[in-house]
């Protein structure tokens, strides 16, 4: 669920430290998470998992 949270504001834009700052952990904890994802779905890049999140349906560009 958390890496999910990070995928949504990786797609919306945001950068490790508002991320961190959004959801109230550490920017070293978005780095793993970040890390997760990516290893997960194979990508090499955030922008990447951007895209990916965004065709999947999985984020929007809309802040929440």
């Amino acid at each position: 669920p958390r890496e999910m949270e990070v995928l949504r504001l990786i797609a919306q834009g945001y950068e490790n430290k508002e991320i961190a700052d959004e959801l109230v952990i550490s920017e070293a904890t978005v780095r793993t998470h970040v890390s997760n994802i990516l290893g997960k779905l194979h990508l090499a890049t955030r922008t990447q998992a951007a895209l990916y999140a965004l065709r999947e349906g999985l984020a929007s560009l809309d802040k929440e």
